[in-house]
């Protein structure tokens, strides 16, 4: 396989370059109520773009699964805190001709994530409240790995290359995460919209690569269908900066990395099922591209469905 082949977009991947799955708006929690949940997230695709046009002389495909978990306390009736992990059980990419699979597995990023509302306010008519959060992103997993791309049949001798950052379980870097919540409730029409705004400094990971920064906003509708069954539709774009990078490096001989191929736009929809018992919640949810463009050639989203449970609970206190 060329060198082109095995470098790739390592900041979409196929799917959000957020590192918080599923895209679920939060706000803040009760005076001592504690929320355990987790999210899973499967991405296929064999949507490979340069700009907005299909290529197939780049991979044949490109998968990821994903655990992301959160648990969170709510420390005064308006601040919230959480602590949210993720763990690729597989990330793998494979070539043209379904050769030279490359994959990897692993924990990927720890983030500590404050969320306090500055405005919560009832009307006759209405419930109206907002959330401003700042968290902060460390790198737990791999960045940097190799696979053996020959082995010498007179010395038995392995030759390595970098693995493309896509299958990589974190960019390495330490990240600031912004985030903003807005939601408006209409009890008596059985009507709620919120918006969702998140944006992602990204940091300088310990090989001078700094990859883009990352922007989505999500604006949502939901209601009450029957009984605990509720619908979300919801309209999200996405924005990933070109990555930034040592300029005395040579990021394509050195780590198989094609800088011109980082960055691009897309917008989705994404329809949403959920199902509450008490305090038990359960989503499923399914992002369809609608518009996509890609900075040089690079993975592009096909695919991809998230499963979440949450569990909530009042603190007993101490005494």
């Amino acid at each position: 396989m060329s060198q082109n082949n095995l470098s790739a977009q390592g900041c979409c991947s196929g799917g959000s370059c957020s590192p918080i799955a599923g895209g679920t708006s939060q706000g803040v929690l009760l005076k001592r109520q504690a929320e355990i949940s987790t999210s899973f997230q499967y991405i296929y695709s064999n949507n490979f773009q340069s700009g907005t046009k299909k290529v197939r002389d780049y991979l044949d495909s490109y998968t990821s699964k994903y655990q992301y978990s959160r648990v969170a306390y709510g420390l005064t009736k308006r601040l919230t805190l959480s602590l949210e992990f993720g763990y690729y059980f597989d990330k793998t990419q494979i070539g043209l001709n379904n050769n030279n699979k490359v994959s990897s597995s692993g924990i990927g990023d720890m983030i500590i994530f404050p969320r306090f509302t500055v405005l919560k306010k009832e009307t006759a008519s209405t419930e109206n409240e907002a959330t401003l959060g700042l968290g902060y992103k460390i790198p737990l997993g791999k960045y940097l790995d190799s696979s053996v791309v020959f082995t010498d049949p007179n010395t038995l001798k392995n030759y390595y290359t970098p693995k493309p950052p896509s299958v990589m379980t974190t960019t390495g870097s330490q990240d600031i995460v912004f985030y903003g919540f807005g939601f408006r409730s209409y009890p008596s029409k059985n009507l709620r919209l919120f918006t969702s705004i998140i944006y992602v400094r990204k940091g300088w990971n310990p090989i001078g690569q700094r990859f883009g920064d990352y922007a989505g906003i999500g604006l949502f509708a939901g209601k009450t269908i029957y009984k605990k069954l509720g619908l979300i539709l919801q309209l999200k774009g996405e924005w990933v900066d070109k990555m930034g990078y040592d300029k005395n490096i040579d990021m394509l001989a050195k780590y198989n990395f094609d800088v011109l191929s980082t960055g691009g736009k897309k917008v989705l929809f994404i329809p949403q099922l959920s199902y509450s018992y008490k305090t038990l919640s359960f989503y499923i949810s399914s992002d369809i591209p609608l518009y996509q463009y890609v900075n040089g050639t690079a993975i592009a989203s096909e695919y991809q469905f998230t499963t979440g449970l949450s569990y909530r609970f009042m603190a007993r206190r101490k005494g």
